[in-house]
């Protein structure tokens, strides 16, 4: 029996998450979040079905109403604005550097399930 290991472990969750489902045009997202001072998304993540890759952006503005002192349902602001920080043609290769970004920066994940018709 092979001993657990954590790393590989949330690989496995990140690329199983970067997931495109064509039936339903359900997207799996993945936000690193910056938990210091205002919390915040800093990267974003997702299947891009136009180019059959899959994308990170880094956060460059975001919400501008934000408020952490009062009660929010997600804890953290949104991205309003974005630069691709790089192009993947596997989910692997994504979460990859996704888990590289997580420990360069000390950033938390959240996951989302997105539809076609919303803004990634």
């Amino acid at each position: 029996m092979s001993t657990f290991d954590p790393s590989n472990f949330s690989r496995h969750l990140l690329t199983e998450m970067l997931f495109f489902d064509a039936e339903y045009g359900a997207l799996g997202n993945v936000s690193l979040v910056d938990t210091s001072d205002t919390p915040r998304e800093r990267y974003v993540a997702a299947f891009l079905p136009e180019e059959g890759a899959f994308v990170i952006e880094e956060a460059t503005e975001w919400e501008k109403d934000y408020n952490p002192a009062e009660d929010d349902e997600i804890g953290y602001a949104l991205a309003v604005d974005a630069e691709e920080y790089g192009l993947y043609d596997t989910p692997e290769a994504a979460a990859e550097e996704l888990l590289s970004l997580a420990g360069q920066f000390n950033l938390l994940p959240s996951l989302t399930l997105l539809f076609e018709e919303e803004e990634l």
